[in-house]
């Protein structure tokens, strides 16, 4: 537990004195109670603006006003940034003619909102108080900026920290932005699952948890000098009808309401609670008028509120435009009689000078005295210059945006949204899911018309069908989709477009998507994630019988990324639902499930760096598009197996037609050395059926009675093998008139010419063993030594054959992508593959005469039908950097020992480093440690290893500090001849720059 944790709960009490107080209530001494609430209020803390170092400015103010003005000062007008100059310019009217005290702001931006706040407070005599309903952070009003999880969601987060931490975030974004005072936290004890107007925004439904979360969010914001504002008073937890339409009237005892609704108040109110808005509500039991809304009660706001609760603070109505009091009072009437009743603030005054005439016309009747309307203007002045509106400067526009949409705040939005998830079936521990490669998983969105944003991230994971059932849905489309997923173990269904309509609270759920779930849930393993507001769950009868249910809360790209990262492991779960829904799921109901079995995905700061210490990366791809050293790529960086960094920049060529995306797949080149020969040795190793001290022609029959018979794979993988570098082979199927030999290439395929070589290019079935045969008949070289070369790789896949009896890439797709859940690496891409997805690499004017698109680079791997060992595989960075995480954790991946251990560190260590020859067995590793013109970063540690492709790819480990690195690229594109990415040395110096983001956190540690 934390400190503040700590703190927090201690102040909410669960002292003897508490206990006492509730017996005394159980036994009905309510005169005892409310005197010991009065003497509990006397040691409370009080509202930070009563402090008495702000009386002389307001004393000050308050002799400069006239009694109109200071009338005005307690009205709070409605502003809107989105609509036109005749709004705005009527707000300046009011603004500047009768010197209204505030502002509450509602849709727009905050550029917009900036300048007006501005423009207003210059017309202003007093600084206006600037205010925002701001329940999860500016979003609820404002475009452009952080959306935090709404209370319900935060409800269930053990680490009240956290929201803490969010309220002063907030506090931070609203002054940034020029407002003062939030509407928030909702303080309501949602114990009614049929409220229409609180439900998602209470912390829940237990009065303890309402408050040490209130008081959390509250402390946050006014520690950070924005004044909280606890609502809905006297409490709206437990209503079933929303005060914007109608009154809701309260038939519950005063008994019930101390120690219930009013709860949460008075801890905050013991807390230093700056103010609180007072709701729309009939209360019988403590003000028998009819049709008397709790905001206009003499009763409830003075006699309860002030003085049998003591309190001391901003008193704010409700919207005075909302239906609960306009359609019986009309505006002016409805303010004054707000103001006789106790409130401080007036919100959403709708006719100011009518308000100000009607608040006379109560004075001349001796209603309320000019004294008490000073005292209320003198608090809302203590506040104003508790707010630092005495010293007010202008909102700076510039840079606005970004600093509300700083990497902290999103940050901490991740945090709080992870931690709210709710895990609350996990029938045989089914999540995290495991063995995909021997599952077929399909997901299926209901209630969404298209391909949703939950869908996308769970293809991160793996390879999948994807289905939709919209609302509208039939039975029709019911026995379609039983059909079409009759074939699948593991369906992950997204529920969506969950929300409370008129008239109906079955959120949306219709009877055929219940029919369809129920019959799903009878014949799969079904896993349900819920995007949205949490009492939707006792809307779909039968869910309680699903393998897995989540509770999300509300329906974000967030919610839905970390979901899906929660579904295959990435991170874990933690959130205890805070209402009890049915006999199924109840409150303080959240299963615990840890993560990490594979990538999660994150920010930065998620790894202890700095996003802006990263910008460095942006910068050096840009001005290499600029400069034309490739035209696009994408890199990824990942940290204790949690990608931290994944963009793509530019395009798939210089026609700027088709922009990179993360999901697009590249040529890989000679990082298929790496990630096919090597990773199936690797897996063979384990499996005691490969052994590099064994020779070529232990393992490959036609390599006997050669002159590589003898070669030691230890040799052969280090390139020390005295092999060729390589061998052009695509030369001798050209005569010197440039076309091809008539036994070698065709323009059409046939039964003697199936195998494609590029587009309308098609070479002899059995040109492979050419190939093969000039390589084994090749010369040695007749110096041992280093020499960087392709021939064994090529040889690689027909050594693996030998040995397992399969096909090369069955044999790695089934023993190690599969279950790494990379369905994109892969050869041929074209065969399976959106054309749009493959990033195309050279005009090849020599051989192909063509643009290289879908088909492999390197011409050997082109010959062989586009599969070899030493080229030919595609595949996104993504899946690319699943295979290096393998390397990473030597062997484990997802809980899953795919390579046995011990194998990966010992062919990653340098073998003849003695000799010069820095190379492990199959990877490459520094040639130069700490030269910043070397094969890796200068930073990177002596044990780090990886491997880089000839179409300008990358990936280098870093087992000490747990990095892994991609960057894909085409930098070959529209010839092999660029070599700028080499001048600007772009690969390694992107690494350097998270070397030195990592550096940078722990010298400001």
């Amino acid at each position: 537990m934390t400190d503040n944790t700590k703190s927090t709960r201690n102040a909410l009490g669960s002292s003897s004195l508490n206990y006492s107080l509730l017996d005394l209530a159980k036994r009905g001494v309510l005169t005892l109670l409310l005197l010991t609430l009065n003497y509990i209020s006397l040691f409370a803390q009080a509202p930070p603006f009563l402090d008495g170092k702000y009386d002389h400015w307001a004393d000050s103010v308050l002799s400069t006003l006239t009694p109109e003005e200071r009338i005005a000062q307690l009205i709070m007008i409605p502003a809107y940034s989105n609509k036109d100059k005749v709004h705005v310019d009527s707000i300046a009217g009011l603004v500047e003619k009768y010197g209204v005290g505030g502002i509450i702001f509602f849709q727009g931006g905050p550029v917009r909102q900036a300048h007006m706040i501005n423009q207003f407070q210059q017309l202003s005599k007093v600084p206006l108080m600037i205010s925002l309903d701001g329940e999860w952070g500016l979003k609820m009003r404002l475009d452009s900026t952080v959306r935090f999880p709404y209370q319900m969601a935060l409800g269930g987060v053990d680490d009240e920290k956290l929201i803490y931490d969010m309220g002063a975030e907030v506090a931070r974004q609203a002054k940034r932005a020029g407002i003062n005072v939030n509407f928030a936290p909702v303080v309501d004890v949602n114990n009614n699952a049929n409220n229409p107007v609180i439900g998602f925004r209470s912390f829940g439904e237990e009065k303890e948890n309402v408050t040490s979360k209130s008081l959390a969010y509250m402390k946050g914001m006014q520690d950070n000098g924005v004044l909280a504002s606890a609502k809905h008073f006297p409490g709206h937890g437990d209503t079933n009808v929303d005060s914007h339409y109608g009154l809701p009237v309260l038939n519950f005892s005063k008994r019930r309401l101390k120690d219930l609704e009013l709860y949460p108040f008075q801890k905050l109110m013991d807390q230093g609670l700056g103010s609180i808005m007072v709701a729309h509500m009939e209360i019988p039991v403590l003000d028998s008028a009819e049709n008397s809304p709790s905001s206009l009660s003499k009763p409830i706001v003075t006699d309860l509120l002030k003085n049998e609760m003591g309190y001391k603070g901003l008193i704010f109505t409700d919207a005075l435009n909302m239906q609960a009091v306009a359609k019986y009072y009309p505006p002016g009437k409805v303010d004054a009689k707000a103001l006789v009743a106790g409130n401080d603030m007036l919100l959403n005054t709708m006719n100011v000078p009518a308000a100000i005439t009607e608040i006379k016309a109560a004075l001349g009747r001796g209603e309320i005295s000019q004294e008490e309307i000073d005292k209320r203007v003198l608090k809302v002045l203590k506040a104003k210059a508790w707010l630092g509106l005495d010293k007010w400067e202008p909102v700076e526009t510039e840079h606005l945006i970004a600093d509300l949409n700083n990497s902290e705040a999103n940050f901490l939005a991740e945090k709080l949204t992870k931690a709210s998830l709710t895990l609350l079936r996990n029938e045989e521990n089914v999540l995290p899911l495991k063995g995909l490669g021997k599952t077929k998983i399909a997901s299926l969105s209901i209630g969404a018309n298209q391909r949703t944003e939950f869908q996308h991230y769970l293809d991160r994971y793996s390879p999948m069908d994807h289905f939709i059932f919209p609302k509208e849905g039939s039975i029709e489309d019911i026995n379609a989709l039983n059909e079409s997923l009759s074939n699948h173990q593991v369906i992950l269904v997204g529920i969506h477009g969950l929300g409370i309509r008129e008239g109906r609270n079955d959120f949306g759920i219709s009877p055929e998507m219940v029919t369809l779930l129920r019959s799903l849930i009878e014949k799969h393993t079904v896993i349900v994630s819920v995007f949205g507001n949490v009492y939707s769950l006792g809307k779909i009868q039968g869910l309680e019988n699903a393998a897995g249910v989540i509770a999300a809360y509300q329906e974000t790209p967030l919610t839905q990324d970390l979901t899906a990262q929660m579904i295959f492991g990435g991170i874990g779960a933690s959130g205890k639902l805070p209402v009890t829904i049915n006999h199924a799921f109840n409150r303080g109901d959240g299963l615990k499930l840890e993560g990490g079995i594979r990538m999660a995905y994150t920010l930065p700061e998620g790894v202890g760096m700095a996003s802006m210490d990263l910008d460095g990366i942006d910068s050096m791809m840009r001005m290499a598009i600029k400069m034309k050293a490739i035209p696009g790529g994408q890199v990824l960086m990942a940290k204790d197996g949690k990608v931290f960094y994944h963009k793509a920049f530019g395009y798939h060529t210089y026609d700027s037609l088709q922009e990179v995306r993360v999901d697009d797949m590249y040529d890989l080149a000679s990082i298929t050395k790496i990630s096919t020969s090597l990773a199936a040795f690797m897996h063979l190793k384990g499996e005691g059926k490969f052994d590099e001290n064994q020779t070529l022609g232990h393992y490959l029959k036609a390599a006997r009675g050669t002159n590589k018979e003898n070669l030691v794979y230890r040799d052969i993988l280090t390139h020390q093998a005295r092999l060729r570098s390589w061998i052009p082979f695509w030369m001798s199927t050209v005569r010197k008139s440039g076309k091809f030999k008539w036994y070698t290439m065709k323009v059409d395929s046939s039964r003697r010419f199936p195998i494609k070589v590029a587009d309308k290019l098609f070479i002899h079935r059995k040109y492979d063993r050419k190939i093969y045969k000039e390589i084994l008949s090749s010369p040695l070289n007749a110096e041992p030594g280093y020499v960087y070369s392709d021939l064994s790789f090529i040889l690689a896949p027909k050594v693996v054959e030998e040995i397992t009896g399969e096909e090369f890439y069955t044999y790695l797709e089934e023993n190690l992508y599969k279950p790494l859940g990379a369905g994109t690496l892969t050869f041929n891409p074209y065969l399976n593959f959106e054309m749009d997805r493959i990033v195309p690499t050279e005009y090849d004017s020599a051989f192909r005469k063509q643009l290289l698109h879908g088909t492999v680079h390197d011409e050997g791997a082109a010959m062989l039908g586009g599969v070899s060992g030493h080229a030919g595989l595609f595949g996104t960075s993504n899946d690319l950097a699943k295979l290096m995480h393998l390397y990473l954790y030597d062997g484990l991946y997802a809980g899953e020992q795919l390579i046995a251990s011990g194998v990966v560190k010992e062919y990653s260590k340098c073998v003849y480093c003695e000799e010069g020859n820095y190379r492990g067995m199959g990877f490459d590793r520094q040639n130069k440690p700490g030269d910043p013109n070397g094969n890796a970063a200068a930073s990177t540690s002596e044990q780090s290893f990886g491997h880089s492709g000839f179409t300008g790819t990358y990936t280098w480990i870093d087992p000490e500090n747990k990095i892994v690195y991609v960057f894909l690229s085409n930098r070959v594109h529209p010839t092999r001849e660029n070599r700028n990415i080499y001048k600007l040395n772009l690969r390694t110096n992107i690494m350097e720059e998270v070397y030195k983001a990592m550096k940078k956190a722990r010298l400001n540690e």
